[in-house]
């Protein structure tokens, strides 16, 4: 991935403006994804931390993680906020979010180093995800999204159902190590789990 940012990542507080506009723009769309973009992004950052990842990788996954679904801007809100079960045509609809938001950092000289990152965080370890890219081919940035991301969704309330028990989430991303999940950075979330999902950011 290129870490030759532009001039505007060199301006931390008009870059971060850049982060926060997109946020509000997808809050206005959809709030949850809003605020579970934020959520993601505060264990993500956790997470790296606990991976010890070079400053470089924390930097991207910092970002990405607050974008990584800006691409549901694109997707109708019927769809989006169905209250239940999506058929198989709405969810090959819902799955273009990735493609939608990476095509829209693409269009970003500021942003698009990221693109790849938000294609492929819904890819698995095993190879099985939107795309089919497997274990090290996939950005690792987006290898530690998946897990936070996946942690996030369960632990959250939705329309079409309540809040999953921490012992069955942990369980979930325990169970997926090596088939959806990176198994090192699997074991490190589940390891700091309880951690992890104290710093889910209150929004």
């Amino acid at each position: 991935m290129n870490t030759n940012m532009p001039s505007l990542l060199n301006n931390q507080f008009a870059y971060y403006d850049v982060i926060e506009s997109i946020v509000t723009a997808l809050d206005a769309k959809d709030t949850y994804t809003a605020n579970h973009s934020r959520r993601v992004g505060g264990m993500a950052d956790l997470l790296c931390d606990y991976l010890g990842e070079k400053d470089s990788v924390k930097a991207t996954v910092h970002i990405a993680s607050h974008i990584h679904d800006i691409g549901k801007i694109g997707i109708p809100d019927h769809i989006l906020n169905k209250p239940g079960k999506l058929t198989e045509e709405e969810w090959e609809c819902m799955k273009r979010h990735t493609s939608i938001g990476a095509n829209i950092l693409k269009k970003s000289e500021a942003l698009k180093s990221l693109s790849d990152v938000v294609l492929y965080h819904h890819e698995r370890w095993d190879g099985k995800g939107y795309y089919g890219l497997e274990k090290e081919n996939i950005p690792l940035e987006a290898r530690i999204i998946a897990v936070c991301d996946s942690i996030d969704a369960m632990t959250s309330k939705r329309a079409y159902r309540e809040t999953l028990s921490i012992e069955y989430c942990k369980n979930e991303i325990q169970s997926n190590i090596g088939r959806m999940y990176d198994p090192r950075v699997a074991s490190v979330a589940v390891k700091h789990f309880e951690h992890l999902l104290s710093l889910k950011v209150v929004s």
